[in-house]
């Protein structure tokens, strides 16, 4: 796990490379990746490259990087971790490939060496890297199918800039702070920016599930080598599948095996555990796969306690029957205001969630542990939210003859939407996950920037290419929307900041897109079954608790208003937007 730089400056007007500015950039990151550090150089001074690094896989100095291969032709900044790189190894060596390292980043530079581009198909992990070719001068970026490692670009049509983080890009001073107006109406709409945009004008984000090449004429068009829409549309054609053998069967086997890769690690590892169904599951099967004792961590608040939203008591008691070494870590109003301008600093891109993830992480790093697994994505792949109900609701009442009665029922601002966005998926569900309405956003941003981001913006067009190849089932099509929008701009981009913060690495066995390919026919035919299946590892006084969610008392904390929570996220939002 590391946070990367690269600098390419392809135009033949580009100055060359400035080492300060490669250095600066990268060590601005340092937080991502404390163990090590290097930057390179190409003799030509046209390309940079920089990491600081996490160490995960391989601890020796031999997984430092920017690294080259065995034939020192090849160069790599990488950033994530590739759990089947054992497995790939092999197959490498097999046909004649050396190795200096026991790295996945080793891995991922000689599958470039056989394979190009088509290794992506190859990789289950997550990342982000750019490897560039000394032989023909050319760099190759690529980015995990999920987005779950961000990387960032800034191309002013001469050199390119690459980094893990906005912020990053800015402090090596090349780069505008230019406010995106597209970014702040994605945010205020949504609660976070929408990729490929970033707050920042001149700075996109690398789409997930995609990759491009540079070279002396810049940045190609990017191609895409994995969409959750697709990997559903495929699976329409192997229906029936479910009747060849019991789905739940199938379905513990699958997620069983994505949590076993995902414990691969040369340092323990530890969970984020609720007592949610997602995260408890998560444990129980990982504490029986795991060789040592796991390590569980749970956060509690004094604002909570006694009440239905105080987890700890019921984490506790799960983690003691299964014999985790458990940590509550209490989290005070106090500790929640003095950590506050360090969450902004940290949050890069402003955002409504995080804060959880920020105080859970400090309670790992604090316990001297660097890895933790999360359930985060139990309920995108599992359908464990509302929208799964109600945004096909929506979309068939949008289309009846009582689409035109609901304004008349209802003062809620987006009843007054509801026949005119209701019809589609992506109206929708905008309508359903939506922060502020675009007729709000000049009363928010004023009238000229509202009026250019939401031109720039196009949100329902993102929503909808989001869902294109269409993924053939209401099912299939929500679970298409908040893995490729709720989940990948807040969810991820913040489970990722808000660990890397804290030197923590978190990984996402539901996040997995092996696990998606294996699952996706089953999904299509049974739903929510995945919900039972991870609920049938726990005990009866557990399995049945109604699920509360991963909160906060922010309105405790931060001094929000009382009257309703879309309201106290609205003030959050403005508060977070002027500080980030």
């Amino acid at each position: 796990m590391c946070g990367i730089t690269a600098i390419f400056a392809y135009g033949s007007n580009a100055a060359p490379v400035r080492s300060e500015e490669l250095e600066t950039i990268t060590e601005s990151m340092r937080s991502r990746g404390p163990d090590a550090g290097g930057t390179w150089m190409s003799d030509d001074r046209r390309v940079g490259l920089g990491s600081r690094r996490l160490a995960i896989i391989d601890l020796s100095d031999e997984g430092t990087q920017p690294m080259f291969g065995v034939s020192r032709e090849v160069c790599i900044v990488f950033n994530g971790e590739i759990y089947n790189h054992r497995e790939l190894r092999a197959s490498l060596e097999r046909g004649g490939a050396r190795f200096h390292s026991q790295t996945d980043t080793e891995v991922i530079l000689q599958l470039w060496r056989r394979d190009g581009p088509a290794m992506l198909g190859l990789l289950r992990g997550m990342y982000a890297f750019a490897i560039y070719d000394t032989r023909v001068k050319k760099m190759f970026v690529a980015r995990d199918p999920y987005g779950l490692k961000p990387l960032y670009y800034a191309d002013d049509g001469s050199t390119i800039r690459l980094a893990s983080e906005v912020k990053a890009l800015l402090a090596g001073g090349a780069v505008s702070r230019t406010i995106s107006p597209a970014g702040a109406a994605g945010f205020f709409l949504t609660g976070s920016v929408p990729e490929p945009f970033t707050i920042r004008d001149d700075v996109r984000l690398v789409e997930a599930g995609t990759s491009f090449f540079i070279d002396e004429h810049g940045r190609s068009e990017a191609q895409t080598h994995h969409s959750i829409a697709s990997v559903f549309c495929r699976a329409r054609a192997q229906r029936g599948v479910v009747g060849l053998t019991e789905p739940e069967i199938v379905f513990q086997e699958r997620v069983e095996e994505s949590i076993a890769h995902h414990l691969v690690s040369d340092v323990p590892v530890g969970v984020f555990l609720s007592a949610g169904i997602d995260s408890s599951a998560l444990t129980a099967i990982a504490a029986k796969r795991y060789a040592e004792q796991l390590r569980t961590f749970t956060l509690a608040f004094e604002e909570f306690r006694g009440s239905r939203g105080d987890e700890a008591p019921l984490a506790e008691r799960f983690a003691r029957e299964i014999g985790t070494l458990h940590t509550t870590r209490v989290v005070t109003r106090e500790e929640f205001r003095g950590d506050l301008p360090a969450i902004f600093a940290a949050m890069d891109q402003p955002t409504i969630d995080g804060v959880n993830t920020w105080f859970i992480s400090k309670a790992v790093h604090e316990a001297g542990v660097k890895v933790a697994l999360s359930g985060v994505g139990g309920d995108e792949l599992f359908g464990g939210y509302p929208s799964f109900t109600r945004v096909p609701q929506i979309t068939r009442m949008a289309r009846s003859p009582l689409a035109a009665v609901v304004p008349v029922f209802s003062r809620h601002p987006k009843a007054q939407l509801f026949a005119t966005m209701g019809g589609t998926y992506a109206g929708a569900y905008l309508l359903k996950r939506g922060l502020f309405l675009p007729h709000e956003l000049p009363s928010v941003l004023g009238e000229d920037i509202a009026r250019e981001g939401l031109e720039q913006l196009s949100m329902m067009q993102l929503v909808e290419k989001a869902m294109a190849p269409d993924p053939g089932t209401p099912y299939a099509r929500v679970a298409t929307l908040e893995a490729s929008l709720y989940m990948r701009n807040q969810l991820l981009r913040d489970a990722d900041w808000a660990s890397m913060a804290h030197s923590v690495e978190v990984r996402t066995p539901f996040v997995d897109a092996a696990l998606l390919r294996q699952l996706a026919p089953l999904l299509l035919e049974t739903g929510r079954v995945g919900k039972k299946v991870l609920a049938a590892c726990l005990p009866d006084w557990l399995r049945n608790r109604k699920k509360t969610g991963f909160f906060v008392p922010m309105r405790e904390w931060a001094d929000l208003p009382p009257d309703g929570t879309s309201t106290r996220m609205r003030s959050w939002a403005r508060m977070v937007y002027d500080a980030v």
